[in-house]
């Protein structure tokens, strides 16, 4: 069995309205990023009911964009990432084409 690396933490994430935001900070697990056309935020939802782990700070666990040039298979390399509007209300604001 092998030990998975400590992977990069949601730095900062300006979408108040996902249930897994608190005061700037993501409380899920982990985060999925990509869609087709941009750098969505697959774990984002919009719910008056709060999600997360408070104890915790989100870290990217999949990240779908293999064009962007942190993405080594399919896994975010990236430092840190921030998540806010571009495309659409929830995107990875790392996010760099290659």
């Amino acid at each position: 069995m092998t030990t998975a690396i400590e992977m990069p933490r949601v730095q900062e994430c300006v979408v108040a309205a996902c249930a897994y935001n608190n005061a700037g900070d993501c409380h899920a697990y982990a985060i999925t990023i990509g869609s087709m056309d941009h750098a969505h935020c697959h774990t984002f939802v919009e719910s008056p009911v709060r999600g997360g782990m408070e104890s915790l700070i989100a870290q990217v666990g999949a990240c779908q964009r293999s064009d962007c040039q942190h993405n080594e298979q399919l896994e975010c390399h990236a430092p840190s990432i921030r998540v806010g509007p571009d495309n659409d209300l929830a995107d990875c604001m790392t996010y760099v084409g290659r």
